[in-house]
């Protein structure tokens, strides 16, 4: 089996049992099971519609989710500031199992309301996820149009710093 072959086992894998890995300028990089993420502090978002972002066509009304914040998962993770600033221009990518892939940047998550508002999400409507169900759910409560920032069976969390 070649890397990439490896690496794509070892998604599959992690997807099935709805693992979450945190990587990247990270201290301590993490690995965790829906049952390690249960074990933080949750919080309850709001029910939304989700709506397609091209078209706005109603896809569904999703029931409010329950999970853990992700910038309590980055600061467990503590991120790794080689240089003065780096926090300032860093980037952290949330990655589903198929490839989706979203953005947030550091002043979005710690200094602005968007930051209070972002899951990783292992229950809805009080009814515990299994990765069967998308579990781990990412969900940024504050956007505008949830869906573009809604990624199910997220598989990662890469944290990157730009170069000035």
């Amino acid at each position: 089996m070649n890397a990439a072959q490896t690496d794509h086992a070892s998604a599959d894998v992690a997807s099935s049992t709805g693992t979450l890995f945190l990587t990247g300028n990270v201290v301590r990089p993490l690995t965790l099971s829906l049952d390690d993420l249960r074990q933080y502090p949750g919080v309850t978002c709001a029910p939304f519609d989700l709506r397609c972002y091209t078209t706005n066509r109603f896809i569904r009304t999703v029931a409010p989710y329950r999970g853990v914040l992700l910038t309590d998962l980055l600061r467990q993770a503590e991120l790794r500031c080689d240089a003065d600033g780096d926090f300032k221009r860093m980037i952290f990518i949330a990655v589903g199992h198929d490839g989706y892939a979203v953005t947030f940047s550091w002043h979005e998550l710690f200094n602005t309301l968007v930051g209070r508002q972002v899951v990783v999400a292992y229950e809805c409507d009080g009814v515990p996820l299994d990765p069967d169900d998308g579990a781990p759910i990412l969900f940024s409560g504050a956007d505008l149009l949830p869906a573009p920032r809604h990624v199910k069976r997220l598989l990662r969390i890469e944290t990157h710093v730009l170069k000035p």
